[in-house]
């Protein structure tokens, strides 16, 4: 009798352990749904993309300079908002603003994952009640953000890194969420609400083609200025790497979610 109850004790448990590693295999290969905002062509995913395509998820996109049709809440898991030139305020120019705003609103209601790039992260801001508005400095270039949130994964061993930078605009904090860094010319970097929405001002994402479409259509904002950078300087590769690294760091622990 003692053998029997031992045997179907190691049986039952068996089943549980592969019952436990069967459902954490289906979570681990679980294909996220991920619907990106694009608003120009020539601000792209970069390394984002690689990422969606080493794991194997799906990506759909809305071009908003080509159509202004916005999928069904339902049709995405993740959410990714890039950058651009126009203001968030500009919506008399460009009247799909307030579309946005809206669908970008209900993807927070419904607890979406949500990344916010530049202008991604001044949507967002301005989503959650923050004003958006013209920071005292331009800042164009790579400059380094220095961390404030000790438990940050935008910073796993180092207090300030070198990240690339193009805006004009900043935002106030939003409520109830966490800033996470801050650079000389500019406090509000990036935060996080709650668990799994981000705002990044800087640009993570960039590749060395993506780095030459932005100083191609913005060449006119490249003056002389504190943090406005040469278009030389703006093309050294150098900070690449470590760039792409925290995106995909980041994008790890958003999947992990």
């Amino acid at each position: 009798m003692t053998v029997f109850i031992l045997l179907r004790w190691k049986a039952v448990n068996r089943n549980q352990i592969l019952n436990l590693c069967t459902s954490q295999k289906s979570k681990k290969m679980k294909k996220i749904r991920i619907h990106c905002l694009q608003h120009v062509a020539f601000e792209n995913l970069g390394c984002i993309e690689n990422w969606v395509i080493e794991k194997g998820h799906q990506l759909t996109y809305t071009k908003l300079f080509e159509t202004t049709i916005f999928p069904e809440i339902s049709d995405f898991d993740w959410l990714i908002i890039l950058g651009g030139p126009m203001s968030i305020n500009d919506s008399e120019n460009f009247k799909w603003l307030i579309d946005e705003k809206n669908f970008i609103s209900k993807a927070i209601v419904e607890d979406k994952t949500i990344l916010g790039i530049c202008l991604g992260s001044q949507l967002i801001a301005s989503v959650l009640g923050s004003k958006v508005y013209a920071n005292k400095e331009k800042e164009i270039g790579w400059f380094p953000i220095s961390k404030v949130e000790n438990k940050n994964i935008l910073f796993t061993g180092e207090d300030s890194y070198p990240v690339f930078h193009w805006h004009g605009e900043t935002f106030d904090l939003p409520k109830d969420a966490v800033l996470l860094a801050r650079s000389e010319a500019c406090k509000n970097q990036a935060f996080q609400y709650k668990e799994t929405i981000f705002g990044l001002q800087f640009h993570l994402e960039v590749s060395r083609e993506s780095l030459i479409k932005m100083v191609n259509f913005g060449k006119e904002e490249i003056v002389d200025s504190p943090y406005i950078q040469s278009s030389k300087e703006i093309l050294d590769e150098r900070f690449l790497d470590i760039n792409n690294r925290k995106m995909h760091e980041l994008l790890n622990y958003l999947e992990s979610k």
